[in-house]
């Protein structure tokens, strides 16, 4: 078990002991396998990491969510904050690599049929696939209104043709939950797109070379290309027309509070790093920690990580209780990404030029903060939605439908 010191008290209302031993095996597989791999990942931008993966595999962790009944370990949303937060803090690129597939499986559990769940979910938490979400399009961006990729039916089949870019494990999936539009004219905006669930091995699928990114160095993000891939009817995820909600529900329930650990990760990492240094600079006799310019700084820097710490794991808490808390999820993830990123600069200032060495770990953490904003929702869209909330103007609860429809990924409390 964790030591008593090594998890925060202000998070112990919202962990059970399983949690609290997720996050002992947690620290102690990012110490073993993924602290030696993270320089090989730096200096080899232009490879995708295929190695932590597979170990996470074996871990069990892609079905971490997934129900027993289905093989998967399922202990909710918690215990999910949990792995990916406490990988982050060693490399958020290998939190992304979880918290990517952990999506679309959240989309396969609440939106697919009995028959798709038993195919496919059980293939995920045995570690034998992978899955990826795409969403996103070169011109369109996140903009679901804008996807211009296209599926047309075809007797029993659908043909999808388009682009997908920005795709979380694109090079290592072997699944993707891909929304296309099905209407152009005749039904409102919201009944235009539909999910379907499209073999990595479908003939007219190709995954563009991989290109490195800013941060995230190992983690493949990458574009889909789709020339008139057919998949059957039965690929149909949810109902014609509903995709549109499957991409929200996603984003809100998978997508944000994932993103949150994952800036959890890198902010905790931040300041421990921080710390480190300032408590090892020598400076008038004494160190810079001992500096009261300096502790003023450091002490704002804690109190960002402790806010950010206690927003996300309360969010995710609600959402193991059934409760609606889809704002909450959100001001989670769009709190947690300022924080964070503004602990990032202040980091880089405390270090001065040191902080420009490309060998110290803190030039990694201020490349990969970037990427916890745009995803799932810039902060611009995540304030729209808090002011909504704020005007109590009425919003779709995806944390309170889906947890009446769908039990399997809210364990229930104890």
């Amino acid at each position: 078990m964790p030591t008593t010191d090594a998890i925060p008290l202000a998070l112990r209302p919202y962990l059970t002991s399983e949690h609290e031993q997720l996050w002992a095996d947690a620290d102690q597989f990012a110490a073993e396998h993924v602290a030696r791999r993270v320089p090989r990942m730096e200096a080899t931008p232009r490879n995708v990491e295929r190695e932590l993966p597979q170990l996470m595999a074996r871990k069990g962790w892609f079905g971490v969510g997934i129900p027993e009944g289905l093989g998967g370990m399922g202990v909710g949303h918690v215990a999910k904050t949990v792995l990916i937060h406490r990988l982050g803090v060693v490399s958020a690129a290998a939190a992304a690599i979880l918290q990517a597939t952990l999506i679309p499986v959240g989309a396969i559990g609440h939106w697919g049929t009995a028959e798709q769940k038993r195919q496919w979910l059980p293939q995920v938490a045995d570690g034998t696939m992978l899955v990826s979400i795409a969403v996103t399009e070169p011109d369109a961006g996140g903009h679901l209104g804008g996807i211009e990729t296209v599926a047309v039916q075809d007797g029993d089949a659908w043909v999808l043709t388009g682009e997908k870019v920005h795709i979380g494990n694109s090079h290592i999936a072997h699944l993707h939950v891909v929304v296309a539009r099905t209407a152009t004219a005749g039904v409102t905006a919201s009944e235009a797109l539909t999910a379907f669930l499209v073999e990595h091995d479908r003939s007219g699928l190709t995954r563009a070379p991989h290109r490195p990114k800013l941060g995230l160095h190992g983690f493949s993000a990458g574009r889909l290309i789709l020339d008139g891939v057919r998949v059957p009817a039965d690929n149909v995820l949810g109902e014609v027309g509903q995709g549109l909600y499957v991409a929200q529900s996603s984003s809100i329930l998978y997508g944000r509070p994932n993103l949150t650990a994952v800036s959890l990760g890198i902010h905790e990492a931040l300041v421990a790093t921080t710390a480190h240094f300032l408590s090892n600079r020598p400076r008038y006799g004494q160190h810079l920690s001992d500096q009261p310019v300096v502790q003023n700084r450091l002490g704002e820097m804690q109190s960002r990580l402790q806010t950010a710490l206690t927003m996300a794991y309360s969010a995710v808490h609600l959402l193991d209780s059934r409760l609606p808390c889809d704002s909450e999820l959100i001001g989670a993830k769009h709190t947690g990404h300022q924080l964070a990123a503004r602990t990032a600069q202040d980091a880089m200032e405390l270090h001065g030029a040191h902080a420009l060495d490309a060998d110290y770990p803190l030039q990694r953490y201020f490349r990969d903060i970037q990427h916890t904003h745009s995803p799932a929702g810039t902060g611009e869209f995540q304030r729209i939605h808090l002011a909504r909330t704020a005007l109590k103007r009425p919003l779709i609860q995806w944390s309170e439908r889906l947890a009446a429809e769908a039990s399997w990924a809210h364990p229930t409390p104890a």
